[in-house]
């Protein structure tokens, strides 16, 4: 089996230009002891907004491994891919987070009590090693939780089934996502979902459910850290648990689908894997694509990247509604907080980067400010080849702050030993 690492990082890349700045995160982790695998990845939606093909993320991938001579693993990842999107993946990518949060509450035509049937440890109490304390269900609670996720699963199966015929069930990395949905799974949930995927034979490596608290785009957690945290740990649990009861794979972890920028839930996340010995998978989502914008209004004395920074948020602005639509569930921008394009177009790089990088106590940082940029990437994909050169023209200062950015922001604090 391909087998993805301890610890790894998801890194989007918007319109394929930072894959060396991000790798040179990655090798600035392994200087100062720790193997962070870095995995590229850009989702069907992404590739459409953009109109790029999934080849151009390998082709990027391959070009920064080489450029730095990276010879440690490297993955490319087909996100939240489902049965209808997966194809024009199969070729590009080794890594696939299969997506089935739309399948969560579908109907199982009375699977859940064949469910039920096989699975008589899941009823009554259990205690699993780590778990803060032990799990009570009914026949009817499993019953209930199993309707909710076996058609997911189900669908996970299929989808995981697909890939493994197309590309070989060895070449492969599974990650299984159920985290955009409304509601948070439950430990017990997991422990669940966990035995049915080992009943659909889906290998998974890494697990991505939905946390309790809300994890918007581009800004900190917002939740309560103790109920967090207690989560994290249970879940970590759980997942060891599962691993020796059901026989998923040894290296199976959580994936924590952050959003970008949970920097409030870090050292938690940190403490809880060194004590534990579990592995990570982060995905950082369009924190480059961020850091692109800043090191825009960052470059050069002429002002033209400030210019096209400025000319992205204002046309962000004006199309907030229709941007803002397919991440209403993930963004929180109070529209009374965003500054109009008139006062922005008087900024100086100084005041627009300080609104715009995530620096909490910076008192210019805005998060409405940020999370509309965050989802304002489709008006630099219809600004073309124009965005493009100015990326390669400021590309000292772009490169710089998404290096910065992944490295000090994300990886140093989750998995570098303190210096």
């Amino acid at each position: 089996m391909l087998a993805l690492g301890k610890y790894s990082v998801g890194v989007g890349d918007r319109f394929a230009h930072q894959a060396k700045a991000q790798l040179r995160a990655c090798v600035l982790a392994a200087e100062h002891g720790v193997e962070v695998i870095p995995v590229w990845n850009k989702s069907n939606r992404e590739h459409t907004i953009i109109g790029s093909e999934p080849a151009s993320v390998r082709a990027a991938a391959d070009a920064a491994v080489k450029a730095l001579g990276w010879a440690k693993p490297y993955h490319v990842d087909a996100d939240h891919i489902r049965l209808e999107t997966v194809d024009r993946f199969l070729a590009a990518s080794d890594f696939y987070t299969i997506d089935v949060a739309d399948s969560i509450g579908q109907p199982t035509a009375g699977a859940e009590k064949a469910f039920a049937d096989r699975h008589p440890e899941l009823i009554g109490t259990l205690t699993i090693p780590g778990v803060s304390e032990p799990f009570t269900t009914t026949r009817a609670d499993v019953e209930r939780v199993a309707a909710k996720y076996l058609k997911a699963v189900q669908d996970a199966g299929a989808i995981y089934r697909k890939i493994a015929a197309a590309k070989g069930a060895d070449k492969i990395i599974a990650e299984v996502s159920m985290d955009e949905t409304d509601a948070p799974q439950t430990p017990p949930e997991l422990l669940l979902i966990l035995a049915a995927l080992a009943d659909e034979k889906v290998p998974a490596q890494t697990i991505a459910p939905k946390f309790t608290g809300r994890f918007n785009k581009g800004v900190d957690y917002v939740g309560n850290l103790v109920q967090f945290e207690k989560e994290f740990r249970d879940d970590l649990a759980v997942i060891a648990f599962a691993v020796e009861r059901y026989g998923l794979p040894a290296n199976l972890k959580l994936s924590v689908h952050s959003g970008s920028d949970k920097f409030s839930i870090y050292p938690i996340m940190r403490k809880a894997i060194r004590e534990t010995g579990a592995g990570l998978h982060l995905k950082t989502a369009g924190t480059t694509w961020l850091e692109e914008v800043i090191g825009l209004a960052e470059s050069g004395a002429d002002g033209f990247g400030l210019n096209v920074a400025k000319e992205i948020y204002a046309k962000a602005l004006a199309k907030k509604d229709e941007l803002c639509a397919p991440y209403a569930t993930v963004i929180d921008i109070d529209a009374s907080k965003l500054p109009a394009a008139e006062a922005v177009n008087g900024w100086t790089a100084s005041q627009f980067v300080g609104a715009l990088r995530h620096d909490q106590s910076n008192p210019a940082f805005n998060p409405s400010f940020r999370q509309l940029l965050h989802v304002g990437f489709k008006v630099a994909a219809q600004m073309g080849d124009r965005y493009l050169k100015m990326l390669e023209a400021c590309e000292t200062a772009v490169s710089r702050n998404v290096t910065t950015n992944l490295y000090d922001r994300h990886l140093k604090p989750l998995f570098v030993n303190k210096d």
